[in-house]
């Protein structure tokens, strides 16, 4: 998974796919690849019921030509993404309203929380995590 944190949200996606290849340690593209997905947050109007969604195409998939068939599939991976951000705001609760810290300490928060989020996924084998609280 390769996570870019720091630039606004209403950045236009070629800036963020450039920014993303050439920094160092940057996104690595693999041959073949032919399409990246990326957030267009303001613009997704994913259906709220993905399975009924799909499961209306299913019959019409079988002929469907190629373009509408990816315009399907980057559907349904938008709703994905959307699913993600979803899970890291409600696992992270910092991230539900603006965070009162400096800019620069809000992007590292982002990629320690996605690190943090991708250990406990990895190490526990299930995306609930009781949480208890100190006083």
């Amino acid at each position: 998974m390769y996570v870019l944190s720091g630039w606004e949200g209403l950045a236009h996606d070629s800036k963020l796919l450039n920014d993303s290849i050439i920094r160092r340690n940057g996104l690595k593209v693999t041959q073949g690849v032919k399409y990246h997905l990326q957030d267009f947050a303001s613009q997704v109007n994913d259906p709220k019921n993905e399975k009924e969604f799909f499961n209306l195409h299913r019959a019409y998939l079988r002929n469907v030509i190629k373009k509408e068939f990816f315009n399907l599939h980057r559907a349904y991976l938008r709703n994905v993404i959307k699913k993600i951000f979803g899970t890291f705001k409600s696992r992270f609760t910092i991230f539900k309203s603006t965070p009162p810290f400096l800019f620069k300490t809000q992007v590292e928060l982002v990629l320690a929380c996605a690190t943090l989020h991708n250990f406990l996924h990895k190490e526990c084998h299930y995306d609930e995590f009781s949480i208890e609280l100190v006083d």
